[in-house]
């Protein structure tokens, strides 16, 4: 609750340095992560947590790869778009 609050606060607020907002919600999401890991997912340094926490790094990895593949896609699509120039051209010439 503190930390999303203080994210509200350093988001709305004019009393940080503007470039240094981004940096600061980043450092509170970190922070708010390791929170819920804990006390939520109770995943702890215990010897009878590895299959949690190997379920976490699991998770973890499959949603990075998704993440990079859909990047990999949208950026592959991107290089192929027409430019704007040549698609009104063929929108002319039809």
């Amino acid at each position: 609750m503190i930390l999303t609050t203080t994210s509200f606060w350093a988001a709305n607020t004019s009393l940080l340095w503007a470039p240094g907002v981004p940096l600061g919600l980043a450092v509170l999401a970190i922070a708010q992560m390791g929170v819920h890991v804990v006390f939520f997912l109770h995943i702890t340094t215990g010897p009878d947590n590895t299959n949690n926490v190997l379920a976490l790094a699991f998770g973890v990895l499959i949603v990075l790869l998704v993440m990079a593949g859909s990047l990999v896609i949208m950026t592959n699509l991107n290089g192929s778009m027409m430019p704007p120039a040549d698609q009104m051209d063929m929108q002319m010439k039809y």
